[in-house]
């Protein structure tokens, strides 16, 4: 199974945008929100491109902006492949 992280920051309208889609995703994705704030990599590699959802499983990821039709559609990829 794959885990999920939801790379975000604190105050970031877009990223509680990201987690309303992921909520109310049929397919119940679980993720853990990353504070990209706490790590300088983290800020440098996804200051300016949060919310971004990463797959740590196939190290895809799935940048904003998306919606509940974009997110299945990645999810489905993911599992086409294996």
């Amino acid at each position: 199974m794959s885990s999920f992280l939801l790379y975000s920051t604190a105050g970031c309208h877009l990223c509680d945008l990201a987690t309303e889609v992921l909520a109310r995703s049929p397919k119940a994705i679980s993720f853990t929100i990353v504070d990209i704030a706490h790590s300088e990599q983290l800020m440098e590699k996804y200051g300016i491109k949060i919310p971004v959802l990463y797959c740590s499983k196939t190290g895809n990821e799935l940048c904003w902006p998306f919606d509940d039709y974009a997110l299945q559609g990645w999810y489905r990829s993911l599992h086409a492949a294996e």
